[in-house]
Order: C-alpha cells, then sequence, then structure tokens
C-alpha cells in the first residue's frame, strides 16, 4: 500500500509540473529594426523591449536617433531605464528602455524627456573626444535639471570598430557606474565622482564655515 501510495503522489507531482511547463504561453513581440522582409514580431514567454537613443550634437550632420524593439532573450533580463548626460563641446545623450510582457506590447515607440534649461546649482568637468581617452583641455559646465551628477564615460567601437568616445561631463544619477552598448556601435562604461560645486564650491564652502567657527571661537573666549 506504501509503495503504490508513493507512485501516486510521484504521477500527481509530476502531472501537475507538466501542466505548470504547458502553461507558460508564448507571445509575439514587434521587431524593428527589421533585417529581413518576414521579421515583423518574434515570439518569447520572457517578454518584450522597446528602446530608443538620442546623440544630439551642434550639427543637425552628426545628430542621431536609434530605436530597437524585439523580444528578451531566454538568458537575458530586461530592466526599465531612463537616463541623460550633458558632455562637453554641446554633446548630449538620452536613453530609455522600457519592459512589457503582453501580445506586441512593445509596438509603440517610447518618448524621450525634453532637456531641461533650469540650473540646478551643479558644476562638473566638461569635454569631448573622438580621437583618445582622454581630453587636452576641460571646462566647467554648469548642469541643469536631473543631472546632478558628475560623469565620465570611455567608449569603443564594437566589432571591428576604431570608434573611440571619451567625454565628461552632467548626467543623472543612474547613470553611474553602467556598462553597456550604446547606439548600436559603440561600447561604453561610466563613472561618476563629487561636483565641482552644489551652490558654490567645496572649497569656498570649507574656508567659509571655518572662518565662521573661527568668529565664534572668538567671540566665546
Amino acid at each position: 500500500m506504501a509503495w503504490s501510495s508513493s507512485l501516486k503522489n510521484l504521477l500527481t507531482v509530476f502531472v501537475f509540473t507538466s501542466l505548470a511547463v504547458s502553461s507558460v504561453e508564448s507571445y509575439q513581440c514587434t521587431v524593428y529594426p527589421c533585417v529581413t522582409d518576414s521579421c515583423a514580431a518574434c515570439e518569447t514567454t520572457k517578454g518584450c523591449f522597446n528602446e530608443i537613443q538620442r546623440f544630439d550634437t551642434p550639427s543637425s550632420l552628426t545628430d542621431g536617433t536609434f530605436k530597437q524593439k524585439g523580444c528578451i532573450a531566454d538568458s537575458n533580463t530586461c530592466s526599465s531605464l531612463t537616463i541623460s548626460a550633458t558632455l562637453g563641446d554641446q554633446r548630449t545623450f538620452t536613453y530609455a528602455n522600457s519592459c512589457c510582457i503582453t501580445e506586441k506590447c512593445n509596438q509603440g515607440d517610447l518618448t524621450l524627456p525634453a532637456p531641461s534649461s533650469i540650473p540646478n546649482g551643479v558644476e562638473c568637468p566638461a569635454c569631448y573626444n573622438e580621437k583618445a581617452n582622454l581630453c587636452s583641455s576641460v571646462t566647467t559646465l554648469k548642469c541643469t535639471g536631473a543631472e546632478k551628477k558628475c560623469i565620465e564615460v570611455t567608449g569603443k567601437g564594437l566589432g571591428v570598430s576604431n570608434l573611440i568616445v571619451y567625454g565628461k561631463g552632467c548626467a543623472t544619477e543612474n547613470s553611474c557606474d553602467l556598462d553597456m552598448s550604446v547606439l548600436g556601435r559603440l561600447q561604453i562604461k561610466t563613472s561618476c565622482s563629487s561636483p565641482l560645486s552644489s551652490h558654490g564650491h567645496p572649497t569656498a564652502k570649507f574656508v567659509s564655515s571655518f572662518l565662521i567657527f573661527l568668529l565664534l571661537l572668538k567671540f566665546l573666549l
């Protein structure tokens, strides 16, 4: 009886496991850009992603917008993310990615947030170079909007590309410590540091506080 009961329990577990596995339904995601005529959609059980990136420069000839949509690969995870950075030489980069898990939920295009012109009191070193991983000259950039971190970006071209990018400037906090591919052809790494100023240079703030301390100490003595 005990052996028969064990077999029944094992069979029950097997049936429920099989039902659970078979109940994971697949669905389609919109694909963009499409490299073949027949790839209007892809099929997945992991989710869809929707991505847009914009790189703005002083000239419209070098501006660029990159869109990508598709299925999340089985070995990958997807996280929604929106970042922006303003580097030297009037270079700005904005990125947004969204994840979803229903039929063709990534069909519509994402909208990137408009850049802010309101100063936030933070100042950062700024430069931009596409020839080496350093800058021969660095200026000071007044940060705006939610870009309250000073960022350093290094990038190299994917595959056989010899493209090099290096820059410093202002960025949103979630732009820090990233290692990702952007614009379809560039692998970047980012790191952040303390700002030069936040409503005043740190050194000036320290000197001012120290002088106030000395005056108070003299008054008390």
